[in-house]
């Protein structure tokens, strides 16, 4: 017992620290690696000396190797394969052309100005040659760029994983078979070995990443016996048995299979992809978290240190010339304007698998008693610090002095009525961008809206995150169907988490109805019975006209009776407060303060009292019918 002591509390105090960084950076909103690694290196040998992952022995190897695969297997998952289509020759030529590139600059460099051997100078290329994922992803969600340059970035970070992986097993083998590289890998023996180790391991990573998928998506598509709570846990063992499989068969050929399970697994669209979707996000960022926090404690900051300037020159030479060429070859005649290859050049920030496949090639090279794996080692972390850094901390800087960056959609309203359009033309006056989403849009009869413009026609609900829905705000169903915005709502919640989930309360829904609506964090929104025929109709007959309360202190009481009371009768709808100049959809079970704006709806046909307010408590607003606004409509079957 005694003797496990140490590995247990080392787990459990890893687990905390990357917890707690994940937890901290996205309160800080920079990316989680620059604390990851912060943590580690301080808690590390280095530092305090509170983490020791020497204690795992072998096991760090096989806990490295376990977790990658998850990484990798969630970053396929998360890959839109049709998303892919507009950018699929340039993301070949950067999988392809643009390891070539990284790899020679990359030796190069070590080479000239770090003052590597040869044999190291190409192993650290070859390890740099990937992005990283886990930190491309975050990232361009949290800066919000164009989407064509978004899905090359995103797809460039999972695909080159796995291959820029087995480019440096390939690499490793060869300064361990041959202590010496020449200047150029001329000859026949070395371009051999290189050719058939990489075919050999894209091979078996194929082939097991094909069937792999496969089966396991037509398992969970036709096993009605198993149950929910284990179809997460069967893609977890799925994942780790043919992962673990094509390692047996070949160093490094899983990890094309985790990708492959992956692509193969969103592309099968079965029907609990969304669930295990956020369990595999739960388990890449637990990983991620476990990865770096070990690997940045075992690193020891004296020989980042005595690497010199060199070194430093070395990783900018990377950034600013070798990665500028590769994306000017890779995208050249594929439609990328001048700013779009700049943020593309911008933009390579190095990851875990660059980090993890550093410190093993390290360990073999110090067994096998080359001199230069820790410093190789050392290089590889610095390039990863810097890159994570410079440019993940200026990324939004850059996009938006480019005019590169879109605006995140703040609000959703599913339900394309006349209600729902003015609404969104009110919230656009007032800064807000909205997406407005038809459930009822079709090939046949598509739907044309003067100044907004379509977007997609081709979205379900969990893909509107490609459309920038990513952080919204307030999601409102507005639909003709009560169930149906009962569903949306709850979807709402557990896909987008947003701040406000509403859904318009209609017959035959009843205060009971409400009262569990609200129990599920959805609130009920402008009143707590509506009618949308009932105002579709005055839409329809030009009845309707707009009305702005503000509420005075010497009349509160009066004025909220009197507008509650035709709220009530329903010739009154409100849909706004401003409060504290902050806008936002008015919801039933919030209070109304002295000096609340609210717009209102007004039905000028309804038998119901008009409230005599004062004039200078109230004015009537113009409909933005000939007003040149566009929120954003999305199209979805």
């Amino acid at each position: 017992m005694e003797d496990s002591l140490p590995i247990m509390v080392l787990i459990s105090t890893t687990v905390v620290v990357g917890i707690g960084g994940q937890v901290l950076a996205r309160w800080l909103q920079i990316p989680s690696i620059i604390l990851l690694l912060l943590f580690g290196i301080v808690l590390g040998s280095s530092g305090l000396g509170l983490l020791e992952p020497s204690f795992l022995g072998s096991g760090l190897e096989v806990i490295v190797s376990l977790a990658i695969s998850l990484i990798l297997f969630e970053g396929g998952l998360n890959l839109q394969i049709r998303d892919l289509s507009s950018v699929s020759v340039s993301l070949r030529n950067l999988v392809t052309i643009g390891v070539l590139i990284t790899l020679s600059g990359g030796a190069i460099a070590a080479h000239t100005l770090s003052k590597f051997p040869w044999a190291i100078a190409f192993l650290y290329a070859s390890l740099v040659v990937v992005t990283g994922p886990t930190v491309v992803t975050p990232l361009l969600k949290l800066v919000g760029v164009e989407q064509r340059v978004a899905t090359l970035l995103e797809g460039e970070g999972i695909l080159i994983d796995p291959i820029g992986a087995i480019v440096a097993v390939i690499t490793l083998t060869i300064v361990l078979s041959r202590h010496e590289v020449p200047l150029v890998l001329v000859g026949t023996a070395i371009p051999l070995l290189l050719l058939k180790g990489l075919g050999l391991r894209l091979g078996i990573g194929t082939a097991i990443g094909l069937v792999g998928g496969g089966l396991l998506s037509l398992l969970l598509r036709q096993s009605k016996s198993l149950p929910q709570e284990l179809k997460n846990l069967v893609v977890l063992a799925a994942v780790w048995g043919a992962f673990s499989l094509a390692q047996a068969l070949r160093s490094e050929s899983g990890l094309l299979v985790a990708v492959l399970m992956g692509m193969i697994l969103r592309a099968s669209a079965i029907p609990e992809e969304r669930l295990i979707r956020q369990f595999n996000e739960q388990l890449g960022i637990l990983a991620n978290s476990v990865l770096f926090v070990l690997l940045a404690a075992d690193l020891s900051i004296t020989n980042i240190f005595d690497l010199g300037w060199g070194s430093v020159l070395t990783v900018l030479t990377l950034m600013l010339i070798v990665r500028p060429i590769n994306i000017l070859l890779s995208t050249w005649n594929r439609g990328f304007s001048w700013k779009q290859q700049f943020f593309l050049s911008w933009i390579a920030p190095r990851g875990i698998v660059a980090a993890s496949m550093a410190s093993l090639s390290a360990l073999s090279l110090t067994e096998a008693g080359i001199v230069g794996g820790e410093a190789m080692k050392a290089l590889v972390f610095l390039t990863i610090l810097m890159t994570v850094l410079i440019q993940g901390l200026t990324a939004g800087w850059v996009a938006r002095w480019l005019g590169l960056q879109t605006r995140q959609v703040r609000t959703a309203i599913v339900g394309n009525t006349q209600l729902s359009q003015l609404l969104a033309q009110l919230l656009q006056q007032k800064g807000e961008t909205v997406a407005l989403i038809d459930l009822n849009a079709d090939d046949a009869n598509p739907v044309q809206l003067d100044d907004i413009p379509v977007i997609s026609k081709y979205l379900d609900l969990e893909e509107l995150e490609a459309e920038g829905i990513a952080s919204l705000n307030t999601f409102l169903a507005l639909t003709n169907n009560p169930e149906l915005n009962g569903i949306l709502a709850q979807r709402a919640v557990e896909l987008f988490r947003p701040d406000i989930v509403a859904m318009l309360s209609q017959p035959p829904l009843n205060s009971r109805d409400n009262s569990s609506v609200a129990a599920t964090g959805i609130r009920i929104a402008f009143a707590a019975q509506v009618s949308l025929n009932q105002w579709n109709q005055s839409f329809a007959a030009n009845n309707v006209q707009l009305v702005e309360v503000v509420l005075q202190l010497e009349n509160f009481a009066a004025q909220q009776s009197e507008l509650q009371a035709c709220i009530a009768a329903g010739s009154w709808l409100p849909l706004l407060v401003e409060r504290d100049q902050q806008l936002q959809i008015l919801l039933v079970d919030e209070l109304w303060q002295v000096g609340d704006r609210i717009t209102c709806l007004l039905d000028k046909s309804s038998s119901s009292p008009v409230p005599t307010l004062s004039q200078s408590h109230s004015k009537i607003l113009l409909l933005p019918d000939q007003v040149p606004l566009k929120p954003v409509l999305l199209q979805t079957t």
